[in-house]
């Protein structure tokens, strides 16, 4: 009972602090995912239009090397690049978020039928119109599904991009260890948990509403 009094009153007296490290973080996963989603996106679009061959294999490839480079290894490799602080914590975790983005938008696209894709063309409809009016719509669920996949994982790397000035609830767990101070680093670990949670219960409701509003 005492350690969750002396807790509540550490969370009155850090509150401002704690509320800022959670707009860091939220900012720095908010500018990772946004990026991604951009290039992912379109570019997954891009290669549905080709046929298949080396392109595809090529990004693919490209993008899935930086899934196997550890968190710490490629913030450490940018700050010759960028320095410290948060542009080279969001490029890296850009560069993360690429390829759960890239294979389900592309997935999303190839699984629409085939004879629904006849169907359009037969009645005149131009490439850039199936792909805006049918394609996208029926692909939209894989989307959804990468992009939440993927902000939920961003928000669990972003607590490293303390490591490199960046800010975030990494600071509130950084400045834990340094200090010995457990109430700071449950604070940090929690804040984030509870924000991936709160933001795939979202993204999840968002979905659900959706497919009942086309049904």
């Amino acid at each position: 009972m005492q350690l969750l009094q002396d807790y509540f009153a550490f969370l009155q007296e850090r509150y401002p602090d704690v509320l800022a490290r959670t707009v860091e973080h939220l900012t720095i996963v908010a500018l990772a995912v946004l990026f991604g989603s951009l290039v992912a996106i379109t570019t997954g679009i891009i290669l549905t239009r080709f046929k298949e061959g080396p392109i595809k294999g090529i990004v693919f490839g490209a993008v899935n090397i930086f899934q196997t480079i550890p968190t710490i290894a490629l913030l450490a490799m940018l700050i010759p690049l960028f320095g410290i602080g948060m542009t080279p914590a969001v490029f890296a975790l850009f560069l993360y978020s690429l390829l759960p983005l890239l294979r389900n938008t592309y997935s999303g696209i190839k699984e629409v039928d085939d004879s629904i894709i006849e169907s359009a063309r037969g009645m005149g409809f131009s490439s850039l119109q199936r792909l805006w009016k049918i394609e996208l719509p029926l692909a939209f669920p894989y989307i959804l599904s990468g992009i939440r996949l993927t902000t939920v994982y961003i928000i669990s790397w972003t607590t490293l991009a303390a490591l490199i000035g960046a800010g975030g609830l990494g600071d509130l767990i950084v400045a834990g260890m340094s200090n010995n101070d457990n109430f700071l680093i449950f604070t940090g670990t929690i804040s984030a948990i509870i924000l991936a949670l709160i933001v795939d219960i979202a993204l999840g409701f968002f979905s659900k509403k959706r497919d009942k509003a086309e049904i």
